[in-house]
C-alpha cells in the first residue's frame, strides 16, 4: 500500500469536501447575513457542483498528458485563498464567485488524487486504497461538520471559513511532500505506452462504464440530499440549535466512515462488485424512506441516519473500484469524469432538495431517495452477464 500518497490524498479529500459540507449547519445564518433566501444559500451547493464537475473533467484529461503533481499541489492553494476571502464577503454574489473558484480547486484535486492513488496501488489493494482516500469525505462528516457546528456557535460561519483556508493550506503541504517521490516515473506512466496507439475517452466509455456513471448519479443525489439537508431537518423537526445537531451528525459520520472502510475490504475480497453495490444501496434506500418522513424521537431519527450513511458508503467503494478498472492511460480522465458525473448528482440534490423543502417539505425526501437507490441497483445489475464471460469493466 503506498501509504504516503494515500494519507495525503485522504487529507486533501477531507479539505475539499469540507469546503462545502461544513456550510450545512449554517444555511439559516448565512441566509440572514447575506440577505438571501434559504433555497438560494442551498443552491450554493449546486453552483459548486457545476464548477467542481467541469474542473474535474478538464484536470483529469490534462493530468493524463501533463502529469498530476501540478494539480495535486496547485489546487489546494486556490481552495485556501478562496475560503479565506469568503470569510469577509457581505453580498450573496460575492459568495457565489468565491464558491466557484474554491470548487475549481476542489474539482482539480479530487479526481486527480483518486487516479494517482489507483495507479500507484496494486490491483489486489486498490479497493482498500480508494476506500482510505474516500474516507477523507467521511472524516468531513465525522470531524468537520460536527466541529464546524460547535465552533460556529462561537466564531460564526465566517470564522469557520478561516479554519477551512488553513485546512486547505495544510493539505497542500502534505501533497507537496507526498508527490516528491517517483515524480518522473509517474509522468512517464501517465503519458501512455510506447508503440500502442493511445486509448481515447470514447474507447473507455463502454456501456458498462456509462451505466456505472448513471448509478453514481442516483447514489450521489441521495447522499447529497442527506448531507445538505439533514442538519436543517433536525433543527426544523426538533427545534434544535446549531450546536445541538453536532451529536447526530457524529453518528451519521461514524456510519459513513465505517461503511467506507468496510466497502474497501468488500471491493477487494468479493468478486462481484456490482452485486455488492446493488445490495447495499437498496438497504440504504430502505433506511432513507422513514428517516425524513417520520419523527418518533431524536434518537430513532439519528439511528436511521447512521444506518443510511453506513450502507450508502458500503455501496460506493465497490462502485469506485469498478470505475478504476479502466486502462491506466485513461484512468485520470475517467476518475475526473467520475467527479464530474458525481457533481451532477450533487447539483440535482441541492436543487431538488430546495424545491421539495419549499413545496412538500422534508417528508418527500424519503420516497424519492428510495426510488433512486432502487434505480441505481437495477442499472448496474444489467451487467451481471459480464461475469459469465470473464470480463471486467
Amino acid at each position: 500500500m503506498p501509504w504516503g500518497i494515500v494519507i495525503a490524498s485522504c487529507f486533501g479529500m477531507f479539505a475539499a469536501t469540507a469546503s462545502g459540507s461544513v456550510r450545512s449547519p449554517f444555511l439559516l445564518d448565512m441566509a440572514t447575513d447575506l440577505s438571501a433566501s434559504l433555497p438560494a444559500i442551498a443552491n450554493l451547493f449546486g453552483i459548486s457542483s457545476v464548477a467542481w464537475g467541469l474542473s474535474s473533467y478538464v484536470a483529469g484529461a490534462l493530468s493524463d498528458r501533463l502529469g498530476r503533481r501540478m494539480f495535486l499541489v496547485g489546487a489546494p492553494i486556490l481552495l485556501s485563498v478562496s475560503m479565506a476571502a469568503a470569510a469577509f464577503v457581505s453580498t450573496y454574489w460575492a459568495m457565489v464567485f468565491l464558491v466557484v473558484t474554491a470548487s475549481l480547486g476542489c474539482g482539480a484535486l479530487t479526481g486527480v488524487s483518486m487516479a494517482e492513488v489507483s495507479l500507484r496501488s496494486p490491483e489486489a489493494l486498490r479497493g482498500r486504497a480508494l476506500g482510505w482516500v474516500m474516507s477523507g469525505q467521511s472524516l468531513t462528516l465525522l470531524v468537520g461538520v460536527p466541529l464546524a457546528a460547535w465552533l460556529g456557535a462561537i466564531v460564526g460561519w465566517r470564522g469557520v471559513h478561516i479554519g477551512l483556508a488553513s485546512l486547505a493550506a495544510a493539505a497542500m503541504v502534505g501533497l507537496f511532500f507526498a508527490t516528491r517521490v517517483r515524480v518522473e516515473k509517474q509522468a512517464a506512466t501517465s503519458s501512455g505506452s510506447g508503440d500502442q496507439p493511445p486509448m481515447t475517452l470514447r474507447d473507455a466509455l463502454t456501456g458498462p462504464v456509462i451505466r456505472l456513471f448513471c448509478a453514481l448519479v442516483c447514489e450521489r443525489v441521495c447522499f447529497g440530499m442527506s448531507a445538505f439537508y439533514y442538519p436543517a431537518y433536525l433543527r426544523t423537526a426538533y427545534e434544535l440549535q446549531v450546536a445541538d445537531v453536532a451529536l447526530p451528525l457524529v453518528g451519521f459520520a461514524i456510519g459513513n466512515i465505517v461503511g467506507t472502510l468496510l466497502g474497501g475490504q468488500l471491493a477487494d475480497r468479493f468478486e462481484y462488485k456490482r452485486v455488492s453495490f446493488a445490495c447495499a444501496v437498496v438497504i440504504a434506500g430502505l433506511c432513507a424512506f422513514p428517516w425524513f418522513g417520520w419523527q418518533p424521537g431524536l434518537l430513532i431519527t439519528a439511528a436511521f441516519g447512521v444506518a443510511f450513511a453506513f450502507f450508502d458508503a458500503l455501496a460506493r467503494t465497490p462502485l469506485m473500484a469498478s470505475l478504476a478498472a479502466v486502462p491506466a492511460e485513461v484512468r485520470g480522465v475517467i476518475m475526473g469524469l467520475n467527479s464530474s458525473i458525481a457533481s451532477i448528482g450533487w447539483l440535482t440534490a441541492a436543487t431538488v432538495g430546495g424545491w421539495l423543502y419549499a413545496g412538500s417539505g422534508f417528508g418527500a425526501f424519503g420516497p424519492l431517495m428510495l426510488g433512486l437507490c432502487i434505480t441505481s441497483a437495477l442499472i448496474v445489475l444489467k451487467d451481471t452477464r459480464l461475469w459469465r464471460r470473464g470480463k471486467s469493466a
